[in-house]
């Protein structure tokens, strides 16, 4: 029972210091952790640890009764009580220290998952991260881009303003022109119907003098 008990400590103990050190068997005694806590398994373990706990506790009561037989007994005791009482000693303190290491390797091997998938998380939102901060900056700059093409368009936009300004006040010009010319066309017109109308006034009174001398002339003649 004792070479047992001694046994399974230092298999505890050993366990312990694996997962300590960060080595690749430590990842397989975590793979056979899960295992193990898969299924029936913790039902098992904590049937195996709930009997190491009765007998501790049996052997505690063996202990506590040798004990009060000797009190009883007025501090006379037999050598094989204390064989008996050093023996269920030795056998309380190892299954209470075997039960404790369990606890122990049971509590690390919780935390060391638990810091894995923290880890496995923060890895995967930093991956996020910077996928997300790369998608931004190639959206900085294509926002850049779209920044130059808009004040290259507005800059051509205000040339196109000014062009048209220029070419409205061409316009504007050209139609005050076309006004003035039109108006001096018109006077132009209207001398002409005057010029014509005297023209036509000097050969009608012409054609009556013409008229006046023909006749003169001829009775002279007569």
């Amino acid at each position: 029972m004792i070479q047992l008990l001694f046994t399974l400590i230092f298999a505890e103990m050993a366990l312990i210091i694996i997962f300590v050190f960060k080595t690749p068997l430590r990842k397989l005694v975590i793979m056979g952790l899960d295992r193990v806590k898969r299924g029936r398994g913790p039902l098992i373990v904590k049937t195996v640890a709930g009997t190491v706990f009765v007998v501790m506790m049996s052997t505690i009561y063996s202990v506590a009764s040798i004990h009060k037989r000797w009190v009883d007994e007025g501090g006379d005791i037999t050598p094989t009580d204390q064989i008996l009482l050093a023996q269920h000693l030795l056998e309380a303190s190892l299954m209470g220290f075997s039960l404790f290491l369990a606890f122990m390797i049971d509590k690390l091997h919780h935390y060391i998952r638990e810091l894995s998938i923290r880890r496995k998380t923060m890895e995967a939102v930093k991956k996020q991260n910077r996928a997300f901060e790369d998608g931004k900056s190639g959206t900085s700059e294509e926002i850049k881009t779209l920044e130059g093409e808009a004040s290259a368009l507005r800059e051509k936009i205000r040339q196109l303003e000014l062009e048209l300004e220029e070419k409205a006040k061409e316009a504007s010009s050209a139609e005050a022109n076309a006004g003035a010319l039109k108006k001096q066309s018109e006077g132009f017109l209207l001398e002409y119907d005057r010029l014509l109308e005297e023209n036509q006034n000097l050969r009608s009174q012409l054609q009556s003098l013409d008229r006046t001398l023909s006749r003169s002339d001829s009775k002279k003649v007569s």
